[in-house]
């Protein structure tokens, strides 16, 4: 159990550095498409999101190397953080701007690490539980990541016209 907390205290702080870092990172590689990915391309809360799922699925692969292949909840555990923490930032984030009408830098940054925090803590609870989720649940929770995988992807290339992927930054005249 201590392992394990200290496996998700620095998967925590890996996820909030690491996703700091991300922020820029597109225009340090000039660009470059494939770093947009993984990467903020611009300033919507699609894009965003990135900071939280890329360091998050990236440390789960070590610690599924590690250690996760032994843990039943695993694949359940990781699921829980990653589609709570987007959750977790699209409620507030739509919530505080609805209420005051425009972003904060820093009321961003506070919900970002917030999110993080929960999301992580609703993943270790799990993973640390005694209950064992069956097959079905297993599957389903793998199949949820994989399709948040290839949904991040594709929509880093094609981004929908729907406001969670227009840059705020970015005003038209017409």
């Amino acid at each position: 159990m201590k392992y394990l907390k200290k496996w998700f205290i620095y998967e925590t702080v890996f996820i909030i550095v690491g996703g700091s870092l991300l922020h820029f990172v597109y225009d340090l590689f000039k660009q470059n498409e494939f770093v947009g990915i993984f990467a903020l391309k611009n300033e919507s809360i699609f894009e965003h999101l990135k900071l939280l799922i890329w360091p998050l699925i990236f440390f789960s692969i070590v610690e599924y190397l590690k250690f996760g292949y032994k843990k039943n909840n695993f694949f359940t555990a990781k699921a829980v953080s990653l589609y709570s923490g987007i959750i977790l930032v699209l409620f507030l984030v739509y919530g505080y701007t609805g209420i005051i009408g425009k972003h904060n830098v820093i009321l961003d940054i506070l919900i970002f690490i917030v999110s993080v925090l929960l999301s992580q803590y609703f993943g270790f609870k799990l993973l640390t539980s005694k209950y064992q989720v069956n097959f079905l649940i297993k599957v389903i929770a793998s199949i949820l990541i994989v399709v948040l995988i290839i949904l991040v992807i594709h929509f880093s290339f094609y981004p929908p016209s729907h406001s969670i992927f227009k840059d705020p930054t970015k005003t038209f005249l017409f």
